[in-house]
């Protein structure tokens, strides 16, 4: 149904009558939303209607870094829309509101368990969304069940890995995230998690090389310390040698070349619905939370780990609805102390609930401290306690060079 309304969509008249907040890109799956958004800018730029095959070529013409893989199975989701026959703009307009009423009573239903659950303590929010759909929302929500053929699967699934990770010897086993997907990192303090998400986003060939817009919220340590980590990791420099004249500027040219994808903000006390306002402003491909656990509530659960767990639920539901991945990092239990071989058990404070929710989950160790040892050792251990992605479970060995917050295989 929502390739039937895409077409339609691409008739001039019918655009601009259900242009803006009738039609926002959330009704549609993240795939076709972007194709969605590209009708937008063609609708924006050329004022008139268009063709399936127009908006196939100014898609690719505006997402030059998809790799082979994904043109191929936007190329097929594209020969999905224009086997599609134009709907009358009746029927279409009724199918456009259906979809509008589902995501909205959606919404209501969401305000209403925020409210028994005691995350909200207003219902003017609810009542503000009533009185403003009143006369669009219905109760008696219809199910329109997914319609999908081989070639759609087969094009859905091949837009799994857009963002690879820089380690070549976890991208083998892992393959790489998309948008919408949950990635949670735990390990205990100073074990290098900050330095981790420093090197996959800023390192050689990390998210940023690949084109991806990168927001951080820090809220463990001061977001000026974790900047640093990111420069050391894109420009290959430990602090005293950035300090340097002779170094100092190619340090900080290194870091312009990425700062147009990379946003840092402080969020300290801050909560997960403002983490969604974020992503809703500056869309991010990928967001990290450090410390991910940080940004929950407590009011109204009866104990830390339903906290915790609700908080894991939110960060996902905010990847799938924004079209965004999302690295949630956290803290490992005592359990984890002096152990390589790491488990989802020893996550801190929820042993199962923020477990559930994500769809990739590493876990990084480092080795037991030796008695006399004068040096720390910098081998660290990537342990994929859990991988829907790819299936493979298992310890990626890698080193930490830590002055420049590089994990390197």
């Amino acid at each position: 149904m929502e390739l039937s309304l895409i077409r339609s969509l691409m008739d001039k008249p019918f655009y601009d009558d259900h242009k803006g907040a009738r039609c926002p890109d959330r009704l549609f799956s993240k795939d076709v939303r972007k194709i969605k958004q590209a009708i937008d800018s063609a609708m924006d730029r050329y004022e008139r209607t268009v063709t399936p095959a127009e908006i196939e070529a100014l898609f690719m013409a505006e997402n030059a870094t998809l790799t082979t893989a994904q043109r191929q199975a936007y190329s097929v989701l594209f020969s999905q829309v224009t086997k599609q026959e134009v709907m009358g703009s009746d029927i279409a307009q009724d199918v456009l509101s259906k979809l509008f009423q589902q995501v909205i009573g959606e919404d209501i239903a969401n305000l209403g368990f925020d409210y028994v659950n005691g995350s909200k303590t207003s219902l003017d929010p609810l009542r503000q969304m009533l009185e403003l759909y009143g006369d669009d929302f219905t109760p008696n929500l219809r199910i329109e069940w997914e319609d999908i053929d081989l070639d759609t699967i087969i094009a859905m699934t091949d837009l799994e890995s857009q963002w690879t990770f820089n380690i070549p010897t976890l991208t083998r086993k892992v393959e790489g995230i998309n948008a919408g997907h949950l990635i949670e990192v735990g390990a205990r303090p100073n074990t290098g998690k900050t330095s981790f998400h420093a090197s996959l986003v800023a390192g050689p060939n990390g998210f940023c090389d690949q084109g991806a817009r990168v927001v951080v919220l820090c809220n463990e340590e001061g977001y000026a310390r974790v900047v640093m980590r990111y420069i050391n990791a894109v420009s290959g420099y430990d602090k005293h040698q950035i300090e340097e004249p002779a170094t100092k500027k190619k340090a900080y040219e290194s870091f312009m070349r990425i700062k147009g994808n990379l946003f840092f903000k402080d969020a300290t006390g801050r909560d997960m619905n403002w983490v969604e306002s974020v992503c809703k402003s500056y869309k991010p491909d990928i967001v990290i939370l450090d410390m991910g656990d940080k940004f929950a509530r407590t009011a109204g659960f009866a104990r830390p780990d339903e906290a915790l767990k609700a908080n894991a639920i939110q960060s996902r539901q905010i990847a799938k609805q924004q079209n965004c991945a999302m690295f949630y990092m956290s803290q490992l239990s005592a359990e984890a102390e002096g152990k390589v071989v790491l488990n989802q058990a020893m996550m801190e404070g929820s042993r199962t609930g923020k477990a559930a929710e994500a769809d990739l989950m590493f876990m990084i160790s480092k080795n037991p401290t030796v008695e006399g040892q004068e040096e720390e050792d910098l081998q660290r251990h990537i342990n994929v306690v859990k991988n829907k992605l790819s299936g493979w479970h298992g310890i990626v060995h890698t080193d930490l060079e830590y002055k420049t917050a590089r994990y390197v295989a």
